[in-house]
């Protein structure tokens, strides 16, 4: 059954959306075609275009990199928990309708701690009638918390998939980032998995990138961070990286052209032995 939050949803009223700045959630909505954005994020996402245009392409790719990720872990891999930390605006394909669709009995915590989508949680609270959804108003680096709610929902004792779809990346410390990534993995049990996707330096992005990663630290929020490919695979350390390992997240296990065009987002999934 679907499971209610009364307490983010209580918290409604004290939260406000800034409307004047660009926010990552709302220009990443804006990208794949959503409604749920501001003047302010579709005149900086159309800037951050004209730097770079294949940057909105960033979006698409990284919401297909989700649905084969996650179709693959509720498959093939056969796990019925997900834990998706950095949720995003509720769109087409979230993660409980991906995993749900290949087994009904499939729970699913979000976690995320933009208001926006506090306020647009109830979309994300629909579940199969065997499943459940929760959605819990936290920041990543609140790991003690995240795991303690989730816990209500989730069972620690067995494989859980953690996603952290283009949210580390706004841990500009590597220390604080990576130990952020260690401490919910070193929570889960073996057979667990990690899917995260990261955007990427140049080399081997376009120089454009680094230009259009600047203007976005300059005039939006929260400021973000690149890695390199070695980079993002540290968040893999001690964990089995899935074939092909870090790549484009276009090129994790493409559908239908077997090599599709890259974006300077790269993702990979581990298993933890």
């Amino acid at each position: 059954m679907t499971e209610s939050l009364p307490d983010a949803e209580s918290a409604l009223p004290a939260r406000k959306i800034n409307t004047d700045v660009p926010h990552t959630a709302r220009v990443w909505n804006y990208w794949l075609g959503g409604k749920d954005n501001y003047p302010v994020d579709r005149e900086t996402g159309d800037r951050i275009r004209a730097i770079h245009p294949g940057t909105s392409d960033y979006a698409l790719a990284d919401r297909l990199f989700l649905g084969r990720a996650v179709r693959h872990l509720a498959g093939e891999v056969g796990i019925r928990q997900f834990l998706d930390i950095g949720t995003g605006l509720p769109t087409a394909g979230n993660t409980h309708e991906i995993a749900q669709q290949v087994a009904p009995e499939s729970r699913i915590v979000y976690v995320d701690n933009d208001p926006l989508v506090l306020v647009h949680a109830r979309a994300l609270l629909t579940s199969s009638p065997q499943g459940a959804t929760r959605y819990i108003d936290a920041d990543l680096r609140d790991v003690d918390e995240i795991l303690a709610r989730a816990s209500k929902t989730l069972d620690f004792t067995r494989p859980v998939a953690l996603v952290l779809l283009g949210v580390v990346i706004f841990v500009n410390d590597d220390d604080e980032a990576y130990a952020t990534v260690r401490r919910l993995v070193d929570a889960l049990p073996a057979g667990s998995h990690l899917a995260l996707s990261h955007t990427v330096t140049s080399p081997p992005a376009p120089p454009d990138v680094d230009e259009a990663v600047a203007f976005w630290n300059e005039h939006g929020t929260p400021r973000l961070k690149q890695r390199s490919p070695e980079g993002i695979g540290r968040f893999f350390d001690g964990l089995e990286l899935l074939e092909p390992g870090v790549v484009s997240c276009s090129r994790w296990r493409p559908e239908g052209d077997p090599k599709p065009p890259e974006v300077a987002m790269y993702g990979a999934v581990g298993r933890k032995p």
